[in-house]
């Protein structure tokens, strides 16, 4: 294990307040996705309590700084309150105050006190145990012989107790090798006593972030435009098995890669930032840091062991533009691309007839948004006229999307909108190396009012193509996929046809 130990004046207001009191800094790494973690792994079960902390992924550095009384020479301390899913070789220790203070050797104790391993610790050692039969209550006091299947304790008198069910056990002391929080036992040698302010980080898991963002959509006359309300909220769970109070909250988002051994460079500079004043309503500060975005609170706040906490990620943009997207996608799954011609006539004919729903806004900064969102889960709603409530119509994910770019949220599928493909044509000469396909879709709209609707074709059968014949323009999205925008009348319909040929 590596230690890093320097030196630093106390300078500037934050320092200053920092240095009278234990200072925590956590900076929590989103690894969960959106949803991935579902309440019951993060709620108490009853009867059961809080499920295992390892059922919760995520991970975070933890940066404390404490006050510490050390003896001048060779001494042992021991550091409480630390996380139990810590990671000890992460552990780095700096002293503020005295340059030449170092650790010599480190031991991470965690094992914790129990009943069966207090009954352990006591085998053939004096111990009492309550017991009831029926309305009757008993003492039996004695030499403990075996937990095992039961207690089997030797009486005073020498008679031999076979217990089963008992109501408590009362011991004498609590035995050494146990404790009652994980703890970080240090030798540490310095030069000079007294009290020194230390800086200790480490790693640990357990920890957990994600984001939710709510959308409110408002339609506008034109019925494939409208406008959003978007708000975003960050959700944390904290199940390290320590809690985390008045500490200052930094979030990571991007694709941090991890190795087996994580490299420390990135972990000290995200832990190591200079301590700031807070204003107590202040929000999240986002940045470039790194390849990644960095999220700091304005203002401390509390992270309680076994619990989850939802922080306003942004102040809510209102009225960002928004459009709205039928797509239909006539294919009932994705296709395969083969490394050879799709030269069988049935491949891919069957039909799908649902026709998508999408909202599509740009994260753009003069509607309020233009910072990198973080990925996350997108619930939209809208506000029912008749009388007054929100309505949820649809929920999608998206992925860490930078400023300026295009964000789609798939909400469901069209009630009124019918697609139906299918193929009408079909010709190959295996020998000339060529084959055509012929295509028919229909959009029947049950609507009272027109709707477009974007068709989405992947040309699967082969890499070389042309369309030789259409009913209407379409473009060309990538090597393989085209999309013809379909103009359908109320309760009307439109039949789009076109024909492809394939050369190999």
């Amino acid at each position: 294990m590596r230690f890093i130990l320097a030196a630093a004046a106390l300078a500037g207001a934050g320092l200053a307040h920092a240095a009278d009191r234990d200072d925590t800094a956590i900076t929590i790494y989103s690894t969960a996705q959106p949803g991935a973690v579902p309440p019951e792994l993060y709620r108490p079960i009853p009867g059961q309590g809080f499920p295992p902390p390892q059922s919760v992924p995520g991970y975070a550095m933890v940066r404390q700084e404490r006050p510490l009384k050390l003896n001048a020479g060779r001494s042992t301390i021991r550091f409480t309150d630390v996380a139990a899913l810590i990671d000890p070789t992460t552990v780095t220790f700096t002293s503020l105050s005295d340059a030449a203070t170092r650790v010599l050797e480190q031991n991470f104790q965690f094992d914790l006190v129990s009943t069966d391993k207090l009954l352990t610790k006591y085998i053939d050692r004096p111990i009492t145990v309550d017991r009831a039969v029926g309305d009757d209550a008993s003492t039996v006091s004695g030499t403990l012989l075996s937990s095992i299947d039961g207690l089997v304790i030797r009486g005073n008198d020498g008679t031999i107790h076979a217990l089963r069910n008992w109501a408590g056990v009362r011991f004498g002391e609590l035995p050494g090798g146990l404790i009652t929080k994980p703890t970080l036992v240090w030798d540490i040698h310095s030069p000079k006593g007294g009290e020194q302010r230390t800086r200790v980080t480490y790693q640990t898991g357990g920890v957990t972030w994600w984001t939710d963002y709510n959308l409110v959509f408002d339609e506008g006359r034109d019925a494939n435009s409208g406008v959003l309300d978007v708000g975003a909220w960050v959700s944390i769970i904290n199940q390290s098995g320590v809690g985390y109070p008045e500490a200052r909250l930094k979030l990571i988002a991007g694709d941090v890669h991890r190795a087996p051994q994580p490299p420390q460079i990135l972990q000290r500079r995200a832990m190591e930032m200079a301590a700031q004043a807070m204003d107590a309503a202040a929000g999240f500060q986002e940045k470039s840091f790194f390849e990644f975005h960095l999220y700091t609170l304005g203002r401390r706040t509390s992270l309680p062991n076994n619990s989850t906490k939802q922080i306003e990620l942004f102040e809510q943009a209102k009225q960002v533009p928004a459009k709205k997207i039928l797509l239909y996608y006539g294919l009932q799954m994705e296709p395969w691309f083969m490394p050879d011609p799709a030269i069988d006539r049935n491949y891919g004919v069957q039909s799908n007839k649902k026709v998508d729903v999408y909202l599509e806004f740009r994260n753009d900064k003069q509607y309020g948004l233009g910072i990198p969102l973080p990925s996350g889960r997108i619930r939209v709603s809208k506000l029912d006229d008749a009388d007054g409530s929100l309505e949820f119509i649809g929920e999608d994910t998206i992925d860490h999307t930078p400023k300026d770019e295009t964000v789609r949220v798939k909400l469901g599928s069209a009630f009124d909108v019918i697609g139906e493909r299918r193929q009408t044509d079909f010709q190959i000469d295996t020998k000339a190396r060529w084959m055509e396909e012929e295509v028919e879709i229909e959009l029947r709209n049950h609507k009272t009012e027109p709707v477009e609707v974007i068709v989405k074709e992947n040309l699967y059968r082969w890499s070389t193509w042309k369309v030789v014949s259409k009913t209407h323009e379409f473009s060309k999205e990538d090597a393989r996929t085209i999309h013809f925008p379909v103009k359908v009348p109320k309760d009307g319909k439109v039949n789009l046809k076109y024909r492809v040929r394939y050369t190999w």
